[in-house]
């Protein structure tokens, strides 16, 4: 059972930012050589749901 909830903890800390930054590395290839496509808008925008470039500042009060 931990384990599991390890593995878990493990694809979200690290799998999940490695494919958003992964998406948004070849957008920005594919922008480049060819140009703005929807392609590459489509992988920006789903690297952006996945992990927003800009941070969020939480208030705790």
């Amino acid at each position: 059972m931990m384990r599991k909830r390890v593995a878990q903890w493990a694809v979200m800390a690290v799998a999940v930012p490695l494919a958003a930054a992964g998406a948004r590395r070849l957008s920005h290839s594919m922008e480049s050589r060819r140009g703005p496509s929807r392609a590459s808008r489509l992988l920006t925008q789903g690297a952006d749901m996945i992990r927003p470039q800009k941070a969020r500042r939480r208030r705790f009060f």
